[in-house]
């Protein structure tokens, strides 16, 4: 985690921050702010926030263990304040949170959905299975036209894994997951 900064679970108090973040990233799908104060209450284990030296979040990971695949994390959102973009945290919140729900979950891949257009998350993900030495596979999940709003765009479904193994087990592994 960059200096600064630390790696939290998050809490119901939270939920307001997080959906202030994610309503400012101009990126994300906005939520309404209950469903971000359920998700800090009943997802709080499998997402992770960065909070500043004031203890505020700073940035924030959502994810849930899929029911159907209970070692995958599927990752919801992942959003920087403006204010502390730059630093890696989004980065160094995806591999705490891949970390902790390895050893305490036994998660072993990781999903998420990024549309097209998507720079940052698109370079976020890849540069992680690229860390962890771990295979990255794509295909369209969910066509634009299965969106009731008109110019949403279609998701991209990234499935990384399996990781876990120790760095020096996996062959061109850079880093491992656990410290």
């Amino acid at each position: 985690m960059p200096e600064g900064f630390k790696l939290d679970t998050p809490r119901v108090e939270d939920g307001a921050a997080i959906w202030r973040i994610a309503r400012d990233s101009k990126a994300l799908d906005l939520n309404s702010s209950y469903s971000y104060l359920l998700w800090c209450r009943d997802f709080a284990a499998t997402s992770a926030v960065a909070r500043d030296g004031a203890g505020e979040p700073a940035a924030f990971i959502t994810g849930y263990l899929r029911p159907e695949s209970p070692q995958t994390l599927f990752v919801w959102q992942v959003a920087v304040d403006a204010a502390h973009r730059g630093r890696g945290l989004a980065a160094a919140l995806l591999d705490g949170l891949v970390a902790r729900t390895a050893e305490e979950r036994n998660v072993c891949r990781l999903e998420t959905t990024i549309t097209a257009d998507n720079a940052a998350s698109n370079r976020l993900f890849a540069s992680f299975a690229e860390r962890h030495g771990a295979p990255l596979t794509r295909e369209v999940l969910l066509d634009a036209g299965l969106f009731p709003e008109q110019g949403h765009d279609a998701e991209v479904l990234h499935r990384i894994g399996p990781f876990g193994a120790p760095a020096g087990d996996r062959p061109g592994a850079h880093a491992g997951l656990r410290p």
